[in-house]
């Protein structure tokens, strides 16, 4: 089944509400919904792609959020309606998954959304029901053993080093440019099943640093900060789950991108 609005349509899942380990995923764009879609297990992972970059929620006004799109199929998909017309337990989800692609701009879209659900759809981060999984950078081959994969950069460059220094020879080198990029095992083992993928949990007080990377001051708003920030984020209890440095640009360090 499939909710549209305008250009955002939800492919949903089977099952749903309480119990169900429904979730959503939100991704980049139709060839990463497609991607991800082709991997995904039917029964309880639904997934919306984004139509280009986010609404920047937390700036926006409640008539302008509400005409957006996205926001408007993401409002509608998960049925516990927004704003003070909120209950929770009317969730058709049991989470929400922030998958982006392994760049700044995927980043930048990530902390977009963030926003969104801080300003206008808090509790399902104080419920911890908003997660982020991070989709590998790259994939090293070694001539013996299994692929290699690396999550930034830094990552990346040690991982070639360890290579090099036990003389391991390297078949081949990828730099993955999206979901799309990355080819279903690995997309699913890494970014899909909740098994095996690489997430953690956010709070509100991690959109809290996020708005500050990337729209300094505007955190100090009375609506827009439940608390200081916190040095650490929040490993999700998922067998893959691990930190994860959601707001620092791959291998830049942080950075607010254009846009």
């Amino acid at each position: 089944m499939r909710y549209d609005q305008g250009d955002a349509r939800v492919s949903d899942c089977r099952d749903h509400g309480s119990g169900s380990g429904a979730e959503l995923f939100v991704v980049e764009g139709d060839s990463a919904a497609r991607a991800v879609e082709s991997v995904r297990d039917a029964r309880f992972q639904a997934v919306l792609p984004m139509q280009g970059k986010p609404l920047n929620a937390v700036r926006a006004t409640r008539r302008t959020v509400a005409a957006n799109p996205l926001y408007a199929a993401l409002v509608d998909a998960m049925g516990t309606g927004w704003d003070d017309d909120f209950d929770l337990a009317a969730a058709r989800y049991e989470r929400v998954v922030l998958l982006t692609d392994p760049d700044a701009d995927g980043i930048h879209c990530g902390v977009l959304l963030l926003g969104f659900f801080h300003r206008w759809m808090r509790p399902w981060l104080e419920d911890g029901r908003v997660i982020a999984v991070q989709a590998p950078m790259f994939e090293i081959v070694p001539a013996e053993g299994a692929p290699i994969r690396a999550f930034t950069e830094e990552d990346y460059r040690e991982r070639l080093a360890e290579l090099a220094h036990a003389g391991t020879a390297i078949e081949s080198k990828l730099r993955h440019r999206g979901l799309g990029s990355i080819d279903p095992g690995t997309l699913r083992t890494c970014c899909v099943a909740p098994e095996t993928r690489r997430a953690f949990r956010l709070r509100p007080e991690d959109a809290v640093a996020a708005i500050e990377v990337f729209s300094p001051g505007l955190a100090g708003r009375p609506d827009a900060r439940p608390g200081p920030p916190r040095d650490a984020r929040t490993p999700c209890d998922e067998p893959g789950g691990g930190q994860l440095p959601l707001f620092e640009a791959p291998g830049r360090g942080t950075r607010r991108p254009s846009g």
